[in-house]
């Protein structure tokens, strides 16, 4: 297969990929790269495979296709084709909660500066490097790579990174109780779909919906939260979005444990579960079993609440996920005080605030943890955050915790 025709195979793959025909454009594409002799074709249509499959929640086949995709690029001998196969790679293992894998690749990617191309790419790297980190559970940094990729997006005037970037704003910040900025960044991300979205995927729409959903629900207005995640779930069901039908039954769920109906929760819960075990979410995987955990606590079944966080913990100490871990030990805290097993809650006591230390989630002005209840936050440039009431009433002449984090552990 030549060059043209590699090119006109391809587009029809695209065609029939657009049209919800997802099966028929694989098969063209499959055709392609076994028959092409164009390695710029094959690395295009590769490219083709690794989207397709991470939209269906195929996360093993994407990190498949990539690492062919590497192999092509090196046999093109091209910066730009590397840079963009190694950016591939860190998608497919942040899909697969490989969080560390994710941003030793990215950091790859930016060593490998050079051209126009591979500096285009570089907002999608700082995306996916601050996705990681957030996986991670370490704030600051996900906040600096969140925010070079919007300034990225708005240097090269990319509204469909800029709209991604407000749903991972709003995911950051939902985690660490702002729920205003939860819902702000999503409300823009809609509002750029709306203003610029006329010829994109309505993924886009769907995972701003989804995002209003979750910031929705942590407001306590149910409703508005109901109805977005219905329009999300509406639009994942119709293109075959396995992630993202996983996460709106997850919202579902929650939903119904807010309203306190475990009967209704418990059936959303197990779908959202066999999805997410189906596609490698183990970051998904925790917030059910933390989900699940909640509604036998209202049950007062606490021994099957404590099987469930002992299965999220398992997740979350092999993911790295610190958050996932204070959550669970919070958790504990409470069921052992009802309990009256005071061996038990004083170790997770302990074990919560060790965690609140290791991820700086206080406020190095009064102290207080950040997360424990919703606060409106701000950052410094630096991102490190603080209660904006702390920063309005005391002002800063640099950030403490930077001071603090200077001082020689000798002298202090």
């Amino acid at each position: 297969m030549g060059q043209d025709q590699t090119k006109q195979q391809i587009e029809k793959g695209l065609h029939l990929y657009q049209s919800n025909q997802t099966e028929k454009a694989l098969q063209v594409w499959m055709r392609v790269l076994e028959k092409s002799a164009d390695p710029a074709g094959r690395f295009r249509v590769l490219g083709c495979l690794i989207t397709a499959h991470a939209e269906m929640g195929r996360y093993k086949d994407m990190l498949k296709f990539a690492v062919v995709q590497i192999d092509t690029a090196r046999e093109l001998e091209d910066p730009d084709y590397l840079t963009e196969g190694y950016l591939n790679l860190a998608r497919s293992n942040e899909k697969l909660c490989e969080f560390q894998k994710t941003i030793s690749y990215c950091k790859t990617c930016l060593n490998m500066q050079g051209t126009t191309v591979s500096l285009q790419l570089n907002g999608q790297v700082s995306l996916s490097m601050g996705n990681a980190f957030l996986g991670l559970s370490i704030f600051q940094k996900a906040l600096e790579c969140f925010e070079k990729a919007l300034r990225y997006a708005h240097n090269n005037d990319d509204k469909m990174l800029e709209c991604r970037v407000c749903c991972s704003l709003g995911n950051f910040y939902a985690q660490i109780k702002d729920y205003e900025k939860a819902l702000f960044f999503p409300c823009k991300a809609a509002e750029l779909v709306n203003d610029y979205g006329a010829g994109w995927s309505l993924k886009y729409r769907a995972m701003s919906q989804y995002h209003m959903a979750v910031a929705y629900r942590k407001l306590g207005r149910l409703a508005d939260a109901m109805d977005c995640c219905e329009e999300s779930m509406k639009i994942a069901l119709q293109h075959g979005d396995r992630p993202l039908q996983a996460l709106c039954l997850l919202c579902f769920a929650d939903i119904h444990l807010s309203r306190r109906d475990v009967q209704t929760a418990f059936p959303r819960y197990d779908s959202a579960m066999s999805i997410m075990t189906e596609i490698g979410n183990r970051l998904g995987q925790i917030q059910v079993l933390l989900g699940v955990a909640k509604c036998w606590m209202i049950q007062k079944e606490l021994d099957k609440a404590l099987e469930s966080i002992e299965k999220a913990q398992e997740l979350a100490e092999g993911l790295g996920n610190k958050l996932g871990l204070l959550k669970l030990h919070c958790l504990c805290e409470r069921i052992y005080r009802t309990k009256g097993q005071q061996r038990e809650l004083r170790d997770h006591v302990v074990k919560f605030h060790e965690c609140v230390e290791e991820m700086e989630l206080y406020c190095g002005m009064c102290g207080e943890s950040i997360g424990e209840k919703n606060n409106q936050l701000q950052a410094l440039p630096c991102s490190h955050f603080f209660h904006l009431k702390c920063l309005q009433t005391n002002g800063t002449r640099g950030c403490p915790n930077c001071r603090r984090l200077s001082v020689k552990p000798g002298y202090v």
